[in-house]
């Protein structure tokens, strides 16, 4: 993964906005869509985030251990 302080800085910067827009928009999503859109909507950005969370940020904070929130493993 990323070696460069800077860039996986930015990088992670990135990742965990677009991983709480999705949070977010899920609220917007429950008021607004009948449950059953909402269900799959839920699913589909659950597995978004698992991969932003496993694929990318994961092994981003292994090489940037810095990097990592301090309440990340909670």
């Amino acid at each position: 993964m990323i070696s460069n302080a800077v860039i996986a800085k930015q990088v992670s910067d990135l990742a965990r906005d677009f991983e709480l827009k999705l949070q977010e928009s899920l609220e917007r999503v429950k008021e607004v869509c009948p449950p059953e859109e909402y269900a799959a909507y839920k699913k589909a950005t659950g597995r978004v985030v698992s991969r932003i969370v496993f694929d990318l940020l994961e092994p981003l904070y292994d090489r940037n251990p810095t990097l990592k929130p301090p309440q990340w493993n909670e």
